[in-house]
């Protein structure tokens, strides 16, 4: 039995195309959907950082905003390999829902430590709530590229 016949598996340069879509969709939904909601969230005094904040970052002095829209492609390009089997309200869901939660948790308790900041938001429910906020903005954001952009249709 042919088990292509059974999964789509996308040829090489489908798959390419899925990846730089994933990368592209990443860093515009920092810049359109992730920014958006911290605008938002620090509107309502809910969040302290800034959004579209233009302050450099360690060690080479890179713009928050642009550093925050490389590593939104860096995860867009995880997530397309993560959920390169999905399509639809099926993608975007899984891309919100993953979206609120693996990268908050990498900030949360891998970069803040690097940074010398506190786990987890120091543990304060308020200052907790903005990353899975956020990053689930951006997750649908990614999501909704993907599904636009990432595949030709027929």
């Amino acid at each position: 039995m042919d088990t292509h016949a059974l999964h789509h598996y996308p040829a090489r340069a489908e798959l390419s195309r899925w990846l730089v879509v994933g990368f592209l969709a990443g860093a515009a939904a920092v810049l359109l959907f992730h920014q958006s909601a911290l605008t938002l969230l620090h509107s309502l005094q809910l969040a302290r950082s800034a959004p579209f904040s233009f302050t450099p970052t360690k060690p080479f002095g890179v713009p928050l905003l642009w550093s925050l829209a490389f590593w939104g492609g860096v995860w867009g390009v995880v997530f397309a390999a993560a959920l390169a089997r999905l399509d639809g309200a099926r993608l975007m869901v899984a891309a919100t829902v993953l979206g609120a939660i693996a990268p908050t948790l990498v900030a949360w308790f891998v970069v803040a430590p690097l940074k010398g900041q506190p786990v987890a938001a120091g543990w304060a429910p308020a200052a907790m709530a903005v990353g899975p906020i956020v990053n689930g903005a951006w997750g649908l954001g990614t999501g909704i590229g993907l599904y636009l952009f990432g595949r030709r249709r027929h």
